[in-house]
């Protein structure tokens, strides 16, 4: 999906790209689905105030749809937030996660831990591969679930351990290898067919892959049990004011 330019679009049914739902409604979809209210364009993370004209065409993918886009440069956008490395932005074609690799185009330095492209994803999870030469032996495991706690909804300001969508973590030595090791995530949605379950899956692959002594992640979407909002731990419920 391209859109067209701010001056020769918007809401009027003009020549530019069609209308988007407002990034309210987009928000709405998934937090209602997870029984928590829907946190402001402003309020996702705590940023505000953080008007960007982009510097140049940025791939996006829409919120909550999981619509890859392209947004051209010169369009001003709003940062809602930079968890886990990488941004939610709002404009008038609706919200949006731009990369933490394409922060030059929010005149941003990637932050921390930004995501890389990269391996195979699809409906069903991603699957990714890693060399870390200078590591021998297993990976830890602490360090593995403390990766895994950088990646976040970007609809949901809480991230995934503590919103209790990770399941199952299990690390084992790669067939036929004594010094290979594979990381294997069981993870879930707070709503069967969300659109942005693809982009959470490859984000933490790649945060898994991080972690020395990760050969292979492969993060599985499953749906079984069912999530719910009692699988949020206290924090996460702190954090969404449901304490």
């Amino acid at each position: 999906m391209m859109f067209g330019s701010q001056s020769d679009t918007g809401g009027d049914g003009g020549n530019g790209a069609p209308d988007l739902p407002h990034e309210t409604a987009a928000v709405s979809s998934a937090s209602e689905a997870a029984g928590v209210a829907a946190p402001s364009a402003a309020g996702l993370g705590g940023v505000t105030n953080n008007s960007r004209v982009l510097r140049r065409e940025v791939a996006a993918t829409g919120i909550p749809g999981g619509e890859s886009a392209l947004l051209p440069a010169g369009i001003t956008v709003n940062v809602a937030n930079r968890l886990g490395g990488n941004f939610t932005v709002t404009c008038d074609f609706g919200m949006f996660r731009i990369t933490g690799t394409n922060a030059d185009a929010l005149g941003e330095e990637p932050p921390a831990g930004a995501s890389f492209d990269g391996g195979t994803t699809d409906a069903y999870g991603s699957t990714g591969y890693a060399e870390h030469p200078q590591h021998s032996g297993p990976p830890d495991e602490a360090a593995v679930w403390e990766q895994l706690r950088t990646v976040y909804d970007p609809e949901i300001p809480v991230n995934i351990v503590d919103l209790g969508l990770v399941y199952s973590l299990k690390i084992d030595a790669l067939e036929g290898e004594t010094d290979r090791f594979c990381a294997e995530v069981a993870m879930t949605l707070t709503a069967p067919g969300c659109g942005m379950g693809p982009v959470i899956a490859e984000d933490a692959r790649n945060r898994v892959l991080s972690v020395p002594g990760v050969h292979m992640a492969r993060v599985a979407i499953v749906w079984e049990p069912p999530w719910t909002s009692d699988m949020i731990s206290e924090a996460g419920k702190m954090e969404l004011g449901l304490l």
